[in-house]
């Protein structure tokens, strides 16, 4: 049984504030015993906990700059908490970037071999499900062309339909539905209320506010790292559009 237990969370990054020292900088400071480094530590995450169960489909609603993709980064092990832990029972599908992991001299066909290894896929499940990654992508024509010669929405197909060929433990995306053509879009969201029905979980973000209220049973608000709210996907994305509308009036009054 998939799950996910966040608890107490915090991811920091240190931000460093030197200028590129001149040459004659350095000359100079092969003199000194050591140089003070100017940082400040960024906390892109404070104290966060979830609990996430099997069946649930998560949306993350927030601000640029809030956390969302972080957080997302952090489920998938890309970043290691500053503090606190995470326990994920299940195979986690990440979609974080569009291409990530795709080598650029490499054709389709290639990086759905390439990718799919990253992705946690054996070679016989790749060939096994080859032809319909090519067919749902509809990448037939340019399969065997390198992927750099590809458009971002042709990226968008492959990867989409590698990542989600096989039905995974615990899928996670990132603004994945932010280009393509339209009628793709049809087929990528149908494919996704299909793994919902069968009790996925999902864990998703997006600015489509309508995309969340129709794919997802609970909606998440992160603000400057923080967790704001967790409910129903109703309620909360109305809560965050208040929020964000009265903090524009708040700016443009100041």
């Amino acid at each position: 049984m998939s799950s996910i237990s966040i608890q107490n969370i915090s991811i920091k990054f240190r931000i460093y504030h030197d200028r590129s020292p001149s040459l004659k900088d350095q000359f100079a400071n092969m003199f000194k015993r050591s140089r003070q480094a100017s940082y400040s530590d960024f906390w892109a995450i404070k104290d966060v906990s979830i609990e996430i169960k099997a069946g649930d489909r998560i949306g993350i609603l927030g601000h640029n700059g809030a956390g969302k993709s972080t957080l997302l980064k952090t489920l998938c092990r890309v970043y290691e908490p500053s503090a606190g832990s995470i326990f994920v029972t299940g195979r986690i599908a990440p979609l974080l970037e569009i291409g990530a992991g795709f080598h650029s001299e490499f054709t389709g066909r290639e990086n759905i071999y390439l990718n799919g290894s990253i992705l946690g896929y054996s070679k016989q499940q790749l060939k096994k499900i080859e032809p319909e990654v090519i067919a749902f992508a509809e990448l037939e024509q340019f399969i065997d062309t390198p992927v750099k010669y590809y458009s971002t929405g042709m990226y968008m197909r492959l990867a989409f339909s590698l990542a989600t060929a096989v039905h995974p433990d615990i899928l996670v995306l990132d603004e994945i539905f932010a280009g393509g053509d339209a009628s793709f879009l049809l087929k990528a969201k149908a494919r996704m209320s299909d793994m919902i029905d069968n009790a996925n979980i999902v864990i998703m973000v997006s600015h489509d506010h309508q995309l969340i209220t129709s794919l997802c049973n609970r909606v998440i608000w992160l603000d400057h790292g923080k967790l704001i709210a967790d409910g129903e996907p109703n309620e909360i994305v109305e809560r965050y559009l208040v929020g964000r509308k009265n903090t524009t009036l708040l700016a443009e009054l100041n």
